[in-house]
């Protein structure tokens, strides 16, 4: 007996009744409702055509998605975090260290608030089932996982992830070690007017960007570069840079505290890294 094709009123409802990050377009008008916006228009991504792509921290897929409609000859889509961990459980507990004053303890992650059912993988089997895809799913930490068991892809995507990690060199040198030909790195960044060639992280143990405990390191523009070249690749070109113009920024200036004379920004960075 044949299975009733779903109507696209169908799988929009379908679709509603899960949680996303990316707005994926299903095909038949059917788009999912993301909470982020694209973190690289479709003119800023590279040439997929006959290429194998990674994408680390796919989370629902779309970059893995637009690979493989990219022409790519093979898409594996890694992640980890995002599809294990509680966030609803984890953001009640972030809000009480909020409130109380406190820095969380982040081993929770792995231990109360993971999910060995992979809640946020809901929304890329979804996907990947609506859109026939063969987009392959590789559940992993990309700073602990046999990097020679994953292989080497001629692209790998790096979205929204360096900040993210506690040891951004070393999440760098594991990059180069699975990069054939390129690395995409999309990252928050800051610019520090005064200070505009100069390689600095700015460290976070708090919430204070984008209210997330779990982002680490802003890096300026050099810094991107700097730890790009230090990790063994060969060339690094910067596709989205700082900003041109001096913004009011809630972070002070380096140079002078209070009142800032040379204020700073964060934006998004995008850097093609080459071997």
């Amino acid at each position: 007996m044949s299975c009733a094709v779903p109507t696209a009123e169908e799988l929009q409802a379908q679709a509603d009744a899960l949680a996303w990050f990316h707005t994926i377009d299903l095909g038949q008008g059917v788009k999912t409702k993301g909470l982020s916006e694209l973190a690289l228009a479709p003119s800023q991504l590279p040439d997929f055509t006959g290429r194998s792509v990674l994408d680390i921290g796919a989370w629902d897929g779309y970059y893995s998605f637009e690979a493989e409609k990219g022409g790519a000859s093979r898409v594996v889509a890694l992640d980890h975090y995002a599809w294990g961990v509680d966030f609803g459980a984890r953001s009640a507990y972030w809000n009480e260290c909020i409130q109380e004053g406190k820095l969380p303890d982040h081993d929770r992650d792995t231990t109360d608030f993971w999910r060995p059912e992979l809640p946020g993988r809901r929304g890329f089997e979804f996907a990947h089932q609506v859109l026939n895809s063969k987009v392959e799913p590789f559940l992993a930490d990309f700073m602990t996982t046999d990097l020679d068991a994953l292989g080497v892809f001629d692209l790998v995507l790096y979205l929204g992830v360096l900040y993210h990690m506690k040891e951004p060199l070393t999440a760098l040198e594991r990059l180069r070690k699975v990069t054939g030909t390129m690395a995409v790195i999309e990252t928050e960044a800051v610019h520090l007017h005064g200070f505009d060639h100069t390689a600095l992280l700015h460290f976070h143990a708090g919430s204070d960007v984008q209210v997330d405990f779990g982002n680490w390191f802003v890096p300026t523009i050099e810094a991107i570069r700097a730890l790009c070249m230090a990790a063994g690749f060969a060339r690094v070109e910067v596709v989205q840079g700082p900003p041109t113009a001096p913004q009011p920024s809630r972070l002070s200036s380096l140079r002078n505290p209070g009142p800032p004379s040379a204020p700073t920004q964060e934006y998004r960075a995008i850097v093609l890294a080459y071997t």
